[in-house]
């Protein structure tokens, strides 16, 4: 059986001018808001389903990004996460308390260095594509 979710990397022009969206999970690591697919839903809906009701943040498709693909060894299943790029459009940062521990919105470096410092290795590349679709290839040679 495959679980899928969707997700996404979420940018919107801050105080700082663009910023990242990244949420600490309740393990304590940075990472990218996703989810379970839901009866129904497409992978679109999923992803945008799931960041507002991680965050409070209602954003809109830009582009897909990737899908990663491995298995959860935990609960014996493969898993699939389809990820994309998405600009927030509205919302208010809203942490859902069952699910993560804090959101947080960071310049392009500061979230680079964030993700390098306590995100998940298979986020990496999906942050460093995100930040080359949004900015060129200046910041993610770091990642």
């Amino acid at each position: 059986m495959v679980v899928i979710s969707a997700g996404g990397v979420v940018f919107g022009n801050g105080e700082q001018g663009l910023e990242i969206q990244l949420i600490k999970d309740r393990f304590g690591k940075i990472t990218l808001a996703k989810g379970k697919m839901e009866a129904g839903e497409t992978v679109e809906q999923t992803a945008i389903r799931e960041i507002e009701e991680e965050t409070g943040t209602l954003g809109q498709i830009i582009k897909p990004l990737t899908i990663i693909q491995y298995q959860d060894h935990v609960h014996h299943t493969a898993k699939e996460v389809h990820y994309f790029l998405v600009e927030a459009i509205g919302g208010r940062d809203k942490v859902q308390i069952e699910e993560i521990a804090g959101v947080g919105w960071y310049t392009p470096e500061e979230a680079t260095r964030l993700q390098k410092l306590s995100g998940y290795t298979n986020n990496d590349n999906i942050l460093s594509q995100a930040l080359t679709e949004l900015k060129g290839d200046t910041i993610t040679s770091e990642i």
